[in-house]
């Protein structure tokens, strides 16, 4: 295996990527299956999870891999249903160390990662196996349109697409989501968007401001400042003023109730710091 490059993807990208390790290692059952979730970390990361993998399992960090494991599999499941209805574009904003690709079960289906260079080539070479169906786009969204990356490449804007964007939008400035979104909503009727969101403080009960706190803090000292918030209502407002239609807007609650109910390891998100959308042409 090729060694890890010296300028490895951002602290944030590693730690959910070392997230969904441990939920291969530590859960039962599995609510995604990744085999590719060690190798994509390098040997040396991958060891270093295999080896302490315990460190993953505390009540903050079980929570931490609950809410990262979800927000993938949730992003999967609207895949899944849209190719349902005929989609064969699926485009990974902020793709980070997502293994997808590798793990695409549709022969048809065409996918497209965008992130920053340093970020696609440390992962790269890492992997052994090269995904099938795949183009990588160099995007940064703060300073360039989602759709003038896209046309580099061999996306059809006149089919619809699956966009995943998760675990960017509290990184970036609001006017950059609202650039994302309007992107979006110029594309082929049928085009889903998918993506994480931060609650507002003042959305969020005094020990759910009081946990996000102590997180902003932690991100803020890696040099990863989170930026943007939204309540939910003002969420929907952005998303209507960017043309685009709310399919579902969900909570801890939702979240819970869909992938970890009734489970014996008793594996849960909490707080309400977060929430993923759905949105669509």
């Amino acid at each position: 295996m090729v060694t890890v490059d010296t300028r490895p993807p951002s602290q944030s990208a590693l730690r959910v990527a070392m997230l969904r390790a441990a939920h291969q290692l530590l859960d039962e059952p599995i609510i995604l299956d990744d085999p590719f979730a060690l190798q994509v970390l390098g040997d040396h990361i991958s060891a270093a999870v295999r080896e302490d993998r315990y460190t993953f399992n505390d009540p903050i960090m079980r929570t931490m891999r609950a809410a990262v494991i979800a927000r993938s599999r949730y992003a999967e499941d609207m895949l899944h249903a849209a190719y349902a209805r005929g989609t064969r574009q699926y485009v990974l904003v902020g793709a980070g160390l997502d293994t997808f690709a590798l793990r695409n079960p549709y022969p048809d289906l065409r996918v497209y990662e965008m992130d920053l260079v340093d970020t696609q080539q440390w992962k790269t070479d890492n992997l052994r196996e090269r995904p099938r169906a795949t183009d990588y786009v160099s995007c940064n969204v703060n300073t360039e349109s989602l759709l003038d990356a896209l046309d580099r490449t061999s996306f059809d804007r006149t089919e619809p697409a699956l966009f995943s964007w998760l675990g960017v939008t509290p990184y970036v400035e609001e006017t950059s989501i609202r650039g994302v979104l309007r992107d979006v909503s110029r594309l082929a009727q049928g085009t889903v968007i998918v993506f994480d969101y931060r609650v507002a403080t003042e959305a969020l009960s005094p020990l759910e401001q009081a946990i996000e706190a102590h997180a902003a803090e932690i991100f803020r000292q890696m040099g990863e400042p989170w930026v943007a918030s939204f309540t939910p209502e003002r969420l929907q407002l952005l998303l209507r003023d960017c043309g685009l239609t709310s399919v579902e807007d969900l909570g801890t609650g939702e979240i819970n109730a869909r992938y970890y109910a009734r489970r014996k390891d008793g594996l849960q998100s909490s707080g309400g710091g977060f929430r993923m959308t759905c949105a669509s042409v």
